[in-house]
C-alpha cells in the first residue's frame, strides 16, 4: 500500500529555483544598502520610502528562499500529500512584511509634507534611483523568464513586484527634481511610493489567502479541465468536479462516463490518458478521475 503521493524529483526545475532565488537575494540585498544610505546623506523622503519597500523585499526574499525550499521536499508520512502550502503560508508571512514597510513609508512622507517639505539637492538620489531602476529592470526580465521555465505563480509575483519596483523607483526620481520647483513634490511622491506598496501588499494577500485556503479553479480553468477530459477518445461526458488549490497547484477530482462494456483494462487507460492531458496544464498538479458507466451518475454533491 502506497502511504504518500507518487513523487518525481526535478533536478533542472530545482536548479532554475536556485538560480532565481540568488538573483532575487542579492539584487534586493544590495539595493535596500544602497538606497538606505543614499537616503540618510540626502534626506529625501521618496527615497526613504523606496529604501522601506527594498528593505521589505530582502525580507520577501529570505521568506521565499525558505517557503521554496520547504515547498520542493519530497512527500512523507507527515504530508503525504507534499509540502506545496509552504509556499503561499510564506508569502503570506512576506505580506504582512510589506505591509509595514508601506505603513513606515507612509509615516515619514506624511511627516515631511505637513513640515512643508524640503528641496532634495540632485547627485545621489538620482544616480541611486537610475540604478535602483535598472537592476529591478533586469531582475524583473530574468525571473519572469526563469517563473515561465519552471511554472511558479510565486516566482512570477516576485517578477511583478520587480516591475512595480522600477515604477516606484520612478515616482520617486519624478519627486526629487520636483522639490527643486515645490519642495513638497518629495513627500507626495514618497507617498504614492507607500500606496504602491500597499497595492502590492493586497494582491499579494489576496492570492496566498485563496491557495492557503483551498479556493477552487476559476470559471474558465473548470471550462477548460472539462473540455481537456472530454477530448480524450473513451469519454462519453464529465457528470461531476471538483477542484481545489493545494498550495498554488490545483488538485481536481473528475468523474466521467463511458461505455460500460469497456474492459477494465481499456477503462483504465482512457483515466490514465485524462489524467495525463490534465496534468500538462499549467495550473493543475494531479487529478483523479472516477469512472462510472454511462447512464449512471453518482448522487454525492
Amino acid at each position: 500500500m502506497r502511504w504518500v503521493r507518487d513523487y518525481k524529483p526535478e533536478p533542472e526545475k530545482g536548479r532554475l529555483f536556485r538560480r532565481a532565488l540568488i538573483i532575487t537575494l542579492a539584487g534586493n540585498i544590495v539595493l535596500a544598502v544602497t538606497k538606505a544610505i543614499a537616503a540618510r546623506l540626502s534626506g529625501s523622503a521618496a527615497l526613504f520610502a523606496d529604501a522601506a519597500n527594498s528593505v521589505s523585499d530582502v525580507a520577501y526574499s529570505v521568506m521565499m528562499v525558505l517557503g521554496l525550499w520547504m515547498a520542493q521536499r519530497p512527500p512523507d508520512i507527515g504530508h503525504p500529500q507534499g509540502h506545496s502550502r509552504f509556499e503561499p503560508l510564506v508569502g503570506l508571512m512576506v505580506t504582512f512584511s510589506m505591509a509595514f514597510a508601506g505603513y513606515e513609508a507612509a509615516r515619514n512622507s506624511i511627516e515631511r509634507f505637513v513640515v512643508g517639505g524640503e528641496t532634495i539637492q540632485m547627485g545621489l538620489p538620482v544616480f541611486v534611483l537610475l540604478f535602483a531602476a535598472a537592476v529591478k529592470a533586469g531582475m524583473f526580465g530574468s525571473i519572469r523568464s526563469i517563473a515561465k521555465k519552471v511554472d511558479s505563480p510565486t516566482l512570477s509575483t516576485t517578477a511583478a513586484d520587480n516591475l512595480s519596483d522600477v515604477l516606484t523607483s520612478a515616482a520617486a526620481f519624478v519627486g526629487i527634481l520636483g522639490s527643486s520647483l515645490w519642495p513638497v513634490l518629495d513627500p507626495i511622491a514618497g507617498i504614492v511610493v507607500a500606496v504602491w506598496i500597499f497595492r502590492a501588499v493586497y494582491n499579494a494577500g489576496k492570492e496566498n489567502l485563496k491557495f492557503l485556503t483551498g479556493a477552487g479553479a476559476s470559471e474558465e480553468t473548470r471550462q477548460q479541465i472539462v473540455e481537456v477530459a472530454e477530448k480524450v477518445p473513451g469519454v462519453l461526458r464529465v457528470h461531476h468536479m471538483m477542484t481545489d488549490y493545494v498550495g498554488p497547484k490545483l488538485v481536481i477530482e473528475l468523474h466521467v462516463n463511458m461505455d460500460g462494456a469497456m474492459t477494465l483494462s481499456e477503462a483504465h487507460l482512457v483515466s490514465d490518458e485524462i489524467t495525463r492531458r490534465l496534468q500538462e496544464l499549467p495550473d493543475v498538479d494531479r487529478a483523479y478521475v472516477h469512472i462510472e458507466p454511462d447512464g449512471w451518475e453518482d448522487e454525492k454533491p
